[in-house]
């Protein structure tokens, strides 16, 4: 079994943060469409959107965790308040794809303010350097650690019925800010069996883990 490079890893993580992405997460995740083609997308139910988000996490936890999902097309919302402290966000009507996300609330001021600088016009790097700015200054404050579960797969790919994505992909995530190969013992390779890290040294720093391993 071969295990795509760190960089694909990246480009798939990077839809977190369109959203979250974020995450990434959840991208970690585009550029939005406009109003008038949004329209005309059908929104799932809100409860299918739940049942969906919540695949992703450990069934023990997903009863308890706050749903985003959307009412209309390209807006993002509560669907439902958890208790647990995990956040998930459903899949994107608009998107081509499958992604559903789940994320510690600790780094929900994160994902939320990449969120806002994109809606805000900010692409690209942009949005880190900004984020990264505002962690320096205080203004984002980050968690020691947190967790992040993500799905993503063809477009379509759940059934309502099964409540299952059977072709989508898993993906976890710990956070660890600022973390390096020196902080932590962990390689920035990617290599089958074993967790790595990405972005060492920077305020997304992440333990990526695979279910191969």
């Amino acid at each position: 079994m071969s295990l795509p490079s760190a960089a694909a890893f990246a480009r798939s993580f990077r839809s977190l943060p369109l959203r979250l992405a974020g995450v990434g997460i959840l991208s970690a995740l585009l550029a939005p469409e406009s109003a008038e083609a949004q329209a005309r997308v059908a929104v799932p139910p809100a409860a299918q959107q739940v049942d969906a988000a919540v695949l992703p996490l450990p069934e023990a936890m997903r009863a308890g965790a706050t749903v985003l999902g959307y009412r209309t097309a390209g807006k993002l919302e509560t669907l439902r308040q958890g208790s647990n402290g995990m956040r998930c966000l459903a899949d994107d009507p608009t998107d081509e794809r499958f992604h559903v996300a789940c994320y510690h609330d600790s780094i929900e001021p994160f994902m939320a303010r990449g969120r806002e600088l994109r809606a805000n016009g900010v692409v690209g790097a942009q949005v880190d350097t900004v984020r990264y700015a505002e962690v320096v200054s205080g203004k984002i404050v980050m968690p020691k650690t947190a967790a992040l579960y993500q799905l993503t797969g063809p477009k379509g790919d759940y059934d309502a019925v099964k409540k299952a994505a059977p072709q989508s992909k898993p993906l976890f995530v710990i956070y660890v800010p600022g973390a390096t190969t020196a902080s932590t013992g962990l390689s920035t390779v990617a290599a089958v069996g074993t967790p790595w890290l990405m972005f060492p040294g920077t305020p997304k720093a992440h333990i990526m883990f695979t279910p191969s391993m």
